[in-house]
């Protein structure tokens, strides 16, 4: 979704980027409260459930926002109205694979793991997109591939299959943000979201209501929470870009791994380990490195 608002925002001035920088931390902490919320949820509804409230409610919203542009039928017209809808079945499946995840890893290690996707893009963008890469910047994946390893640890006895959905959850990320690269260069933001929306969420209903189960008056409560946050996150994000440029905030991104550590000790008393800090340190190293390697 990132690299949507990258492409909604260059219209904007810049003017102020402190301000920018505020509005992503603030983005980057509801993001990650929205992910506490998930994890306390998915332990008695089915992920699917909880997904296909929120893409419902987003619809909503990516109706009334194309509506506010001028026109809801010209936002239904794409250039690649087959690609589109690919997009958007690959999102669903990376926002349910990452719900599931969170009901056997940590927050730590779930976002220590998928923080691996910005390299993912790269490299994918350097194969379907044709975008040069440069040895400098295959030096900052290998450096975040490194970091994945240190934190999966494979052949030590302490690796779990599990630890694969967030590396999938990243992987289907990094395809639909370098699908959203191509497509946003013919079809506006709004048409973006539009699509993303109502076939998100007929998809994701015909997994998430076979399957219903009936919410608590409390569940109901935060499930409404996770549902109206999601916009709020995304909202805060889109006024970011509007006073500071996506190359300024891509490094703040990196707090969202910061505050859902910080959510996870504190509510959920999750202590990383010190191969999952290490790992993701070396994994942030990889990302930073790749922001600002030119070749």
């Amino acid at each position: 979704m990132s690299n949507q608002l990258d492409s909604a925002a260059r219209a904007y001035d810049v003017p102020r980027p402190q301000f920018g920088i505020l509005l992503c931390l603030l983005s980057m902490l509801v993001f990650a409260s929205q992910d506490g919320i998930t994890k306390v949820l998915v332990k008695d509804l089915p992920v699917a459930q909880l997904v296909m409230v929120r893409y419902w409610v987003f619809l909503a919203f990516a109706v009334g926002y194309s509506v506010y542009q001028g026109s809801l039928r010209t936002a239904c017209r794409s250039r690649h109205p087959y690609q589109q809808i690919i997009r958007a079945l690959i999102g669903v499946g990376e926002i349910v694979l990452f719900g599931w995840g969170l009901r056997y890893l940590g927050l730590a290690e779930m976002h220590a793991l998928y923080a691996v996707f910005p390299l993912m893009t790269l490299a994918l963008a350097g194969v379907f997109l044709g975008e040069f890469i440069g040895v400098r910047r295959w030096v900052a994946a290998a450096v975040g591939f490194a970091g994945t390893l240190v934190i999966l640890r494979p052949g030590s006895g302490v690796f779990e299959l599990v630890a694969l959905i967030p590396l999938a959850s990243a992987l289907g990320f990094a395809i639909f943000s370098v699908l959203t690269r191509r497509i946003s260069q013919h079809d506006s933001f709004a048409t973006n979201m539009l699509y993303m929306g109502f076939f998100g969420a007929i998809t994701v209903t015909l997994l998430g209501l076979p399957g219903w189960v009936a919410p608590s008056p409390m569940q109901w409560g935060l499930i409404a929470v996770l549902s109206t946050t999601g916009v709020v996150a995304q909202l805060l994000f889109l006024q970011a870009l509007k006073y500071a440029t996506a190359a300024t905030l891509q490094p703040f991104n990196y707090t969202l791994l910061v505050f859902a550590t910080l959510i996870g000790l504190l509510v959920f008393g999750e202590l990383p380990d010190t191969w999952t800090v290490v790992g993701a340190c070396l994994v942030i190293a990889g990302g930073m490195y790749a922001i600002k390697a030119k070749g």
